[in-house]
């Protein structure tokens, strides 16, 4: 039985247009009728989500910032579960700086974006920003630090984020889909440790648990959840680690899943998660995926 429905937002969950289905937010509110705790797990900061989140009705906990972050939607409080300490960010800033034409950087305190010289990166959502000129200035700024932000002028490929993560092996580097950026954080964070922390608090075992995902960032999460639930415009990396692949986010593919797993007839719910990759998709839609080779570059919806 699925007690626990954890779902990424963007590329996932939420359509390029940056809405969200009235059919899925239908299969959401089926899930959550039968029991179901619905748990966003997303890259982004609390401010970006509560408004989208409100209008869904999901209420409870999400867990932003790829873990670093864990938010009450109820009382709008958010705890920082692991920042990352400035003097990391610093030395991480100073390493890629000496290795990487053109890259500038950004601080996300969990309340605001700190913006520093000469990043690129903005997304057209953030209001809450703080550019400033020096990065004497950035760092000064950076309390608390919950994220180090990492923008060049050239798109991110795997083999650059393999770069960044040799440069880097005492922090946890990650990819969310933004154009040029990657995410930095303490050690040890992920939308895993975050998720897991939360179910063993509420006593629900992984296999009680179904993930969705589209980015590297969501790959850990997958590879612990009962069931994992890839939709088809992902990541060839998260597309290989899913137990299914599912329709496109335009296609509503979280909501092909869970009507499948919580049916309006309940005596035809799947409770076995299955191990063949099975497309499950819209009505009259095909489950192509159209991601890239696995050397290409990801671009995505902006993130910070």
């Amino acid at each position: 039985m699925i007690r626990l429905v954890a779902v990424d937002l963007d590329g996932t969950l939420v359509r390029s247009d940056t809405t969200v289905s009235r059919r899925t937010a239908a299969a959401l509110s089926r899930a959550a009728g039968n029991g179901a705790r619905i748990v966003i797990v997303t890259a982004r900061p609390p401010r970006f989500i509560q408004t989208l989140l409100d209008d869904l009705g999901i209420t409870g906990t999400a867990i932003c910032a790829n873990g670093a972050l864990v938010h009450d939607l109820d009382t709008g409080t958010t705890e920082i579960a692991v920042p990352l300490p400035a003097a990391v960010a610093q030395r991480a800033a100073a390493t890629l700086a000496g290795a990487v034409p053109g890259i500038a950087f950004a601080v996300e305190t969990g309340h605001r974006a700190v913006i520093g010289p000469g990043y690129g990166h903005i997304s057209t959502m953030e209001m809450e920003q703080a550019p400033v000129a020096t990065l004497a200035e950035l760092w000064a700024a950076a309390d608390p630090c919950v994220k180090l932000l990492a923008w060049s002028p050239s798109p991110v490929t795997d083999q650059y984020l393999a770069l960044v993560k040799a440069l880097l092996p005492d922090v946890t580097v990650t990819y969310s889909g933004g154009t040029g950026m990657i995410e930095i954080h303490a050690p040890g964070v992920s939308k895993r440790s975050a998720l897991r922390t939360l179910c063993s608090a509420s006593g629900i075992r992984r296999e009680e648990v179904v993930a969705f995902g589209d980015m590297p960032n969501d790959t850990p999460m997958l590879r612990w959840a009962g069931l994992s639930c890839a939709v088809a415009n992902a990541h060839p990396e998260v597309l290989a680690c899913a137990d299914r692949i599912t329709g496109s986010n335009d296609a509503d593919g979280v909501a092909a899943v869970l009507e499948e797993l919580f049916p309006a007839d309940p005596t035809t719910a799947t409770t076995t998660p299955g191990t063949a990759a099975t497309a499950t998709t819209a009505p009259g839609t095909a489950a192509t995926a159209t991601t890239a080779p696995g050397t290409a570059a990801h671009p995505r919806s902006p993130v910070s």
